[in-house]
């Protein structure tokens, strides 16, 4: 397992200023036990920080014919709707919610070129609130495969989640299950498939990226 590269000043930062406060405490806190306490409460907040960042090693389900989720985390919709932004039809929206100890790097859930890619800057609204795929800031990516497919996801940033971050752009070539971004602390994907799709997963499904077969062609 690997830190990203995304929390490297975050986490260099939060060592400096926790390393001082826990000097602090140290040497201007009489009390052992309480110092002691802080010390350590400081070291778990750290431990957190750099587990939220972490990369975990892990292998691509390659899929020819189905779509992988592009995050880890919990499907909190599947849902048919009207797609607005770039088919401008009906789609099968699957939405996968990433808490605070999920792993927060996005990943491809389709190969092929990148059709389309648009960011929009927008509220702040919780992850799980109806309106925060559309209101909310986000990303619109669409990738079409080599037999002519489309799939289009939304990274979407929550109430703490307010940093998006993307790493591919218009014609792009890429591969399923490559990286494509990451978000800060809490938030969603977004992911709409043709409405024939066979869906492969259940509401409150715990899913994994890169491995997890969302639906199917």
């Amino acid at each position: 397992m690997k830190i990203h590269k995304q929390g490297y000043g975050i986490i260099t930062i939060a060592l400096l200023l926790l390393g001082g406060l826990s000097t602090v405490f140290i040497l201007f806190i009489p009390w052992i036990w309480l110092w002691g306490i802080l010390v350590l409460a400081a070291a778990i907040f750290f431990f957190l920080i750099v587990y939220f960042f972490r990369v975990p090693k892990r292998a691509i389900n390659i899929q020819t014919d189905g779509i992988l989720s592009p995050a880890d985390g919990k499907v909190v919709v599947i849902e048919e709707v009207e797609e607005t932004e770039y088919f401008n039809d009906k789609r099968i929206q699957i939405s996968v919610f990433m808490s605070p100890l999920n792993v927060h790097a996005n990943y491809n859930p389709i190969g092929g070129k990148v059709q389309y890619f648009k960011y929009h800057p927008g509220k702040f609204l919780v992850a799980w609130h109806p309106k925060s795929s559309t209101e909310n800031e986000r990303t619109t990516t669409v990738i079409r495969d080599e037999m002519g497919r489309e799939i289009l996801f939304r990274q979407v940033a929550g109430a703490v989640a307010r940093r998006i971050r993307w790493f591919q752009k218009v014609d792009d070539q890429i591969s399923q299950g490559s990286e494509m971004g990451f978000i800060r602390f809490g938030s969603r994907l977004d992911i709409f498939v043709p409405v024939d799709s066979k869906i492969q997963v259940e509401l409150e499904q715990v899913v994994k990226a890169k491995q997890t077969i969302l639906a199917k062609y």
